[in-house]
């Protein structure tokens, strides 16, 4: 699983020009799944989100959690982290789960991590189009890739 972590002031996301759905001070998860990735890769991911410290203190060190701030966070579906472009001008997407395999993982991480947290999950909508609007809030972006993970994940 590939994430793709924006620390935001605000953020919300339109399905098919419908209504926004928004949040307040916390993250943006662009959330993309390859064929190799499993429940357990989504349940570390859910579990590391809400503890990372990536939110000032009184000094203005990263040293604060979303539990400590009491922070939102919207998640959203995102296949294109597994676009190649290796070959070529257009983008290649075999690296990512197929449809139904990659749903189920998205709202496994979605429901594992929406246990965690005290404040709801705000999603965009599987396979849909979206637009996200977002401030990014440092600017922090941070990229998570479960692919990367040692034997020791730390």
């Amino acid at each position: 699983m590939r994430i793709v972590l924006q620390r935001v002031s605000r953020a919300a996301v339109s399905i098919n020009g419908g209504p926004p759905r928004g949040i307040g001070r916390g993250y943006v998860l662009l959330l993309g799944v390859t064929h190799a990735d499993t429940a357990a890769d989504a349940d570390w991911l859910a579990a590391k989100i809400p503890v990372l410290r990536l939110f000032p203190d009184d000094e203005g060190k990263m040293n604060r959690s979303l539990l400590e701030i009491d922070g939102e966070v919207l998640v959203v579906s995102q296949f294109t982290l597994f676009g190649s472009l290796r070959k070529g001008t257009r983008p290649s997407f075999s690296d990512a789960a197929e449809a139904g395999a990659a749903r189920v993982l998205y709202e496994h991480f979605v429901n594992t991590l929406a246990a965690i947290l005290p404040r709801p999950v705000v999603t965009g909508e599987f396979r849909e189009h979206m637009d996200v609007e977002l401030v990014n809030d440092g600017p922090v972006t941070l990229l998570l890739d479960t692919g990367w993970k040692s034997a020791n994940r730390e």
